[in-house]
């Protein structure tokens, strides 16, 4: 009998310091639920230092890590790590990564390279960006995210529309974001009074990007972690990360952030059901449960159409009949409605809109459950 190669441990809630290329190709294939990136963004300081008017020294970023001999150099290295990325990530999961002008547009064709599909491309609006101290360039007042599943194949990806339209005024979330840079408190600085990592990215970002793509228990993996925005904001949503970094000082810093996270309720945490997920009640139940008789008159909010309802589930409005969805656009003269929305019944001289009744319904059903 042959020697059974024992599992690879998924190091989850952990910081390994070393190169995030082998350190990715040691973890399990198809381990995690979803990738944050923030790479090095190959940033090509080729000026010299920057210089605000008063000759002060702009703190740019000219550290190693963001050195590459070529843009050949950098590409080589982007198609590694993603490829790295693509064989750790779960049939369904979803990459995350960050990028400004001098990088993302090289990154974006090398994901689609290897077969990555890219769903989004996210505007980061920068609510206080460093302004052009030499007065020859736009603002540089954004950075762009791009979002991508595995493969054109990969249906199930997590994302949450619901939820992310509740908390924005019943609106749905818009690819333009705008959060402020990270700042104040947020900000790690080391006992000298200055920024532990030049590029930390606001916390805000981060609970956006996983609140919208991951559940509570989900894998994330940071490949450069820095100073741990993804690890801290994934133990305070009740995710699990892996984050992989290669400076020493940057590793340390995070781990000493994330312990002081106080993970958020259970109860906070709770993911809202979408509507596709609610037991499907169809308007001819209603009637059977007796919310709504056979021979009512239902009307629009403001009284301005009105159909009959029907004992078998549909409507009439002169001489036509069916759906309430059909008869709703049917009657202004529209190519589709959403009849839940748009038909009332009236009720104790007040007009209710008959999705009130399926609400009711489902609750039931959820109880019965």
């Amino acid at each position: 009998m042959g020697l059974v190669t024992p599992p690879q441990r998924l190091p989850l809630d952990e910081v390994i310091v070393g190169d995030c290329i082998a350190a990715m190709n040691a973890l399990p294939a198809g381990s995690v639920d979803c990738v944050f990136a923030d790479p090095p963004y190959n940033l090509q300081l080729g000026e010299g230092s920057l210089l605000r008017p008063d000759q002060s020294r702009v703190d740019a970023v000219d550290d190693a890590w963001d050195q590459f001999a070529s843009f050949e150099a950098y590409d080589a290295f982007t198609r590694e790590w993603l490829a790295a990325c693509r064989r750790v990530m779960k049939p369904n999961a979803t990459l995350w990564v960050i990028g400004s002008y001098h990088n993302i547009f090289r990154v974006g064709s090398a994901l689609q390279d290897l077969g990555f599909w890219i769903l989004n491309d996210i505007v980061w609006r920068k609510a206080n960006p460093m302004p052009n101290f030499r007065g020859k360039r736009f603002t540089n007042a954004h950075e762009t995210l791009i979002w991508a599943s595995r493969s054109a194949e990969s249906k199930g990806y997590t994302f949450h529309y619901e939820a992310l339209k509740g908390g924005n005024e019943d609106l749905q979330m818009r690819s333009d974001w705008f959060i402020p840079l990270c700042t104040g408190d947020e900000r790690l600085k080391g006992a000298d009074g200055q920024k532990v990592h030049p590029t930390q990215k606001p916390e805000a970002l981060l609970a956006r990007t996983l609140l919208s793509a991951t559940n509570p228990g989900d894998v994330v993996l940071d490949p450069f972690f820095g100073t741990g925005t993804t690890g801290a904001v994934a133990r305070r949503l009740g995710r699990r990360f892996i984050g992989i970094e290669r400076e020493t000082v940057y590793a340390e810093a995070a781990r000493a952030r994330i312990a002081s996270v106080e993970p958020l309720s259970q109860a906070a945490l709770l993911v809202a059901p979408t509507k596709r997920a609610e037991p499907r009640v169809p308007f001819l139940s209603v009637i059977e449960a007796g919310h709504v008789r056979a021979g009512e008159t239902l009307t629009d909010q403001r009284g301005r159409f009105s159909a009959l309802v029907r004992p078998d589930g549909t409507l009439m409005a002169g001489p036509a009949t069916g759906s309430i969805h059909k008869i709703g656009a049917l009657v202004q003269g529209l190519p589709a409605c959403n009849g839940w929305d748009f038909w009332h019944a009236e009720r104790k001289g007040q007009r209710v809109v008959i999705d009130t009744f399926r609400a009711d319904m489902r609750a039931r059903m959820s109880a019965a459950g």
